[in-house]
């Protein structure tokens, strides 16, 4: 990618926001390997949004962190995916940690990023996302016309700043759906189940996991967490592997 030059502008928590030696803001989270990774995009109504951008090529995967979450929720998926032939961008969304501080405005927020994989360009794009970072990552990847070839959700709410129970009857490629058992005491499943029975496509899961881990934290912690994770990467390689055959 090109060098680009720094914005200005005041990121929603600075205790937390590094400056790459090119300017870019970043949160700590993220390694310093990555840091010539980082990127800033512009949404239409002028946030600034820290971003990293792995990888190389056209076959992307997009990651959408939940709200209360930041850049680093899905970095590590992001970095398995790299490693295997894949770009990956993720974005922080704004009013968190480098990113600008401002009220919540995911689905501009995914404009923006979706924007910029028409620049890339993207050949196909792998949409997955956690609570309502999924959610809005359904109804902004469809609205976008981004070419979709899989999809996943994990506990993310049928409705949130968008309809995804709507947005979801359009994308028929396969996709996974992961939701803890007790969740909100059981109304995330109910939610993204919802979710899942409107989607149309030939491939599905839904998958349900005991206990109450909420998005990206049914990944981590133990040994069926590390499994769930491995599920995870595996459903999203073998689905663009098999869409690439086609």
């Amino acid at each position: 990618m090109a060098p680009q030059s720094p914005a200005s502008y005041k990121p929603a928590d600075p205790r937390l926001t590094a400056r790459t030696a090119t300017g870019q803001l970043v949160n700590k989270c993220v390694p310093k390997r990555l840091w010539n990774s980082v990127r800033t995009l512009t949404t239409k109504d002028g946030k600034h949004l820290s971003t990293l951008i792995l990888g190389k090529g056209t076959n992307v995967v997009y990651f959408g962190h939940q709200y209360g979450g930041q850049i680093c929720n899905f970095l590590d998926l992001a970095e398995e995916m790299a490693a295997r032939g894949y770009r990956v961008i993720l974005p922080e969304f704004r009013g968190y940690v480098a990113s600008e501080a401002a009220d919540t405005s995911s689905p501009l927020d995914m404009r923006a990023a979706f924007d910029e994989l028409k620049l890339l360009p993207a050949r196909h794009v792998f949409l997955a996302g956690a609570s309502c970072g999924g959610t809005t990552a359904v109804v902004e990847g469809v609205r976008s016309g981004i070419p979709v070839v899989g999809l996943m959700l994990l506990s993310s709410p049928a409705r949130c700043d968008g309809d995804a129970v709507s947005a979801v009857k359009n994308i028929e490629q396969p996709s996974l759906f992961m939701v803890a058992h007790e969740d909100m005491q059981g109304r995330h499943e109910k939610q993204l189940r919802e979710v899942y029975e409107a989607s149309p496509a030939k491939e599905k899961q839904f998958v349900v996991v005991d206990g109450e881990a909420h998005g990206t934290l049914m990944l981590h912690g133990d040994d069926a967490a590390d499994a769930r994770r491995t599920k995870v990467i595996d459903f999203m390689a073998h689905t663009y592997v098999a869409a690439l055959r086609k």
